[in-house]
């Protein structure tokens, strides 16, 4: 396989910040070699585990994922009815729960546990990147943080859906999609967080505001609450869930939110230069993939002709 400019990059900075030795990085280029240009014939042929094959979330993140994604629908179930009690179908949810009053309690205490969540991922991640950053192993283009190269992917990536490239853009850890997704729902926990506060602590944003602007601002709140909380839950429904769970090639779920772990299919489809970060760490994953390159006759000539001193063998 030919390298792009850009994962040639991604590859050399990754053997450098992993201190990879002469005898593993000739052992990378030949693999390399070996693999087809053709990545949508690598991906559609590699073997793997619906379970997961490559380590992609720690067991923090999937803590968070899961604190957020049981009290928002809860929160959802609880709120909406509150929100709409005057409705036809709201009454026999209020009923279920025990009525508007305990729904509110309820409510409330699921509401504080997804504010512990959000602040636990806060923390997460900003010590995650400090200590990454202390031993220099940071890396912006595998965080979840925006660049230039995700717009670019977009274009890409549309021209491949209509047929105008042979192959989808080489993307990061997290692509255009994941990232679109992440600070939309940041912005919409956001939103949440501060129209439920102006509910609980109205006295307080009174201090807070302009005498003009209580008013107008406890209306706006009233309005944004319950509708921000449907249009998550939509997105959520037909969105996020399908292109992480119902898409071909995902469905009937992906495991990754459990396991912490992405299919080598997915890696190599989506997410390809983090594939090459995985080919460097991991020498598992190296030996995996030539053994299946072989067996599916999938392999190229290797040109690779550099010897090995008697120390290195």
């Amino acid at each position: 396989m030919k390298l792009s400019t850009q994962a040639r990059k991604v590859l050399e900075t990754s053997m450098r910040i992993n201190k990879t030795s002469e005898k593993e990085r000739l052992e990378i280029e030949r693999i390399i070699q070996i693999m087809p240009d053709d990545r949508v014939l690598l991906y559609k042929n590699v073997v793997s585990n619906p379970i997961g094959d490559l380590p992609r979330y720690s067991i923090h993140i999937r803590i968070q994922h899961m604190l957020t994604f049981v009290t928002f629908l809860t929160l959802a179930f609880t709120g909406l009815p509150i929100a709409f009690f005057d409705h036809f179908w709201a009454t026999p949810l209020n009923t279920l729960i025990g009525g508007v009053d305990v729904s509110r309690v309820i409510h409330r205490t699921l509401a504080a546990i997804m504010i512990f969540s959000m602040i636990y991922h806060i923390f997460t991640i900003t010590l995650d990147s400090f200590v990454k950053i202390v031993r220099g192993r940071f890396i912006l283009q595998r965080t979840i943080l925006p660049i230039m190269k995700d717009i670019i992917d977009f274009k890409d990536d549309a021209l491949y859906a209509v047929g105008k490239r042979d192959q989808r853009p080489e993307m990061d850890k997290f692509m255009y999609k994941q990232k679109i997704h992440y600070f939309a729902a940041a912005f919409g926990n956001l939103v949440m967080v501060i129209s439920g506060s102006s509910f609980l602590f109205p006295d307080i944003w009174a201090s807070i505001l302009p005498a003009s602007m209580g008013a107008n601002f406890q209306e706006l709140m009233r309005l944004s609450h319950p509708h921000e909380a449907l249009l998550a839950l939509l997105v959520i429904a037909f969105w996020h869930w399908y292109n992480v769970h119902l898409a071909p090639g995902r469905f009937p779920m992906q495991w990754t939110f459990l396991t912490g772990k992405i299919t080598r299919e997915h890696q190599i489809e989506e997410h390809f230069l983090e594939y090459l970060r995985n080919l460097v760490e991991i020498p598992e994953e190296r030996a995996e993939l030539e053994k299946m390159l072989a067996a599916r006759e999938l392999g190229e000539e290797t040109t690779v002709t550099e010897e090995l001193s008697p120390d290195q063998v």
